[in-house]
């Protein structure tokens, strides 16, 4: 299919979600109302409630909703496309489990030697951490003889992420009751207390890895060919490893620890784009940006408003959407096996 017609379709669907998304809610907002607010015009005609919920609320959360739902995808991209398999996803080789695990530590045991204000600061250290650790964890137990095997590798990532879920339930058992509930609605993900300061501060970092893991398409498509023409090809296959998935660790514990544990966007966002335009990786990192960021939106309106005035975790609204195209994607892989 024609990338400009999915791009242009992509986008639209996307901007229509975002202008549905700053409408509706617990407290719903004119359509009109939101293009005076936001290219400021006849401002005095509008309440300052309407402006405070647009401006405070809603639009900082839909941008980082955007920023996390590409970031998480783009990832799921480049690691398919890097180990040559498009089951592989940050959340099935335990990327996630091990920013979750360092992140839920510095929040139970760092009030005991961290202020309030460097604590803030140090979630997405360990969340890296944590994320790095894990990936070059499973990526040593997977590497013999600077050959990935995958089966390996999301075998080791099954174990790590069972082992990460134990140790993140001793530490849960150690919390407090506060916590205890910010935990667990985190653990689920959510985008409820997002701000302005959360887009300044995550914003530039995940779209600048982005842009550099869109530099490695063309590494990444002679990887599809295999690791020993790669090198032929003129490609440091190991530091093309070791850079990818430093990139891939700093956007997942970002995206961990703004928002919990989100799955299934950097698994099924890929496969689409994929299905849609082939394998190239300079259309498929782009477009699944596109995709993501359009799923998470999606997501999150669903998240706000199937509840209203409650709000559901938004990582049970992408688990619902993932977890069926997962097994119809395992049912797939099973025919060409026969």
């Amino acid at each position: 299919m024609n990338i400009k017609i999915v791009s242009v379709f992509l986008i639209s669907i996307l901007l229509l979600v975002c202008v549905v998304s700053l409408m509706i809610g617990a407290y719903p907002i004119e359509l009109k109302a939101i293009l005076q607010i936001i290219f400021r015009f006849n401002t005095q005609d509008i309440y300052p409630t309407d402006q405070t919920v647009l401006l405070q609320v809603r639009l900082p959360r839909l941008i980082m909703a955007a920023f996390i739902g590409s970031a998480l995808a783009i990832c799921g991209a480049v690691i398919q496309g890097l180990f040559r398999n498009p089951l592989a996803d940050p959340g099935l080789i335990g990327i996630s489990t091990g920013a979750m695990l360092f992140v839920i530590f510095t929040i139970v045991f760092g009030g005991f030697w961290l202020s309030k204000e460097l604590q803030v600061y140090a979630l997405p250290v360990s969340g890296f951490i944590g994320a790095c650790l894990v990936t070059f964890l499973v990526y040593r137990l997977a590497t013999t003889d600077n050959h990935t095997d995958i089966t390996i590798m999301l075998l080791a990532g099954i174990a790590i992420s069972a082992l990460g879920g134990a140790l993140t339930g001793i530490i849960i058992y150690m919390a407090d009751d506060n916590q205890l509930r910010d935990i667990t609605f985190w653990s689920m993900g959510s985008l409820a207390n997002l701000g302005w300061g959360d887009v300044l501060f995550a914003g530039p970092i995940l779209f600048i890895c982005s842009v550099i893991l869109y530099r490695f398409s063309t590494p990444l498509n002679l990887m599809l060919m295999g690791e020993s023409v790669s090198k032929h090809s003129g490609v440091d296959v190991v530091k093309l490893k070791k850079q990818i998935i430093v990139l891939v660790a700093i956007m997942v514990s970002i995206c961990v620890c703004l928002s919990g544990i989100i799955g299934f966007v950097g698994l099924v966002c890929p496969h689409i784009v994929r299905l849609l335009v082939g394998p190239d990786h300079r259309k498929v990192i782009s477009l699944s940006a596109i995709l993501g960021a359009l799923m998470m939106a999606i997501a999150d309106v669903v998240s706000r408003t199937l509840i209203s005035p409650a709000e559901l975790p938004i990582g049970i609204i992408t688990a619902l959407i993932g977890a069926p195209f997962f097994m119809w994607l395992l049912v797939e892989q099973k025919k060409r096996l026969r």
